[in-house]
């Protein structure tokens, strides 16, 4: 992941996290790697969810100042 104070961009975010799922998923990991990688996918399920959530509070301002 990224170091502290450098913000990782939303498709950054979600392409890791669909490798993260796609290397869980192959069920071949040792437990300690699997934790460490379930911990990984749901930081940047959390960065993902709230980059989302700010575009679209920023699209319904947008969509709120053409009416």
């Amino acid at each position: 992941m990224q170091s502290e104070g450098e913000e990782i961009k939303f498709e950054e975010a979600l392409k890791k996290l669909e490798e993260i799922v796609e290397e869980l998923e192959k069920g071949d990991m040792p437990l300690e790697e699997t934790i460490r990688k379930f911990e990984e996918g749901i930081k940047l399920c959390k960065i993902c969810k709230e980059k989302l959530e700010k575009a679209e509070m920023k699209i319904e301002k947008l969509m709120e100042d053409i009416k």
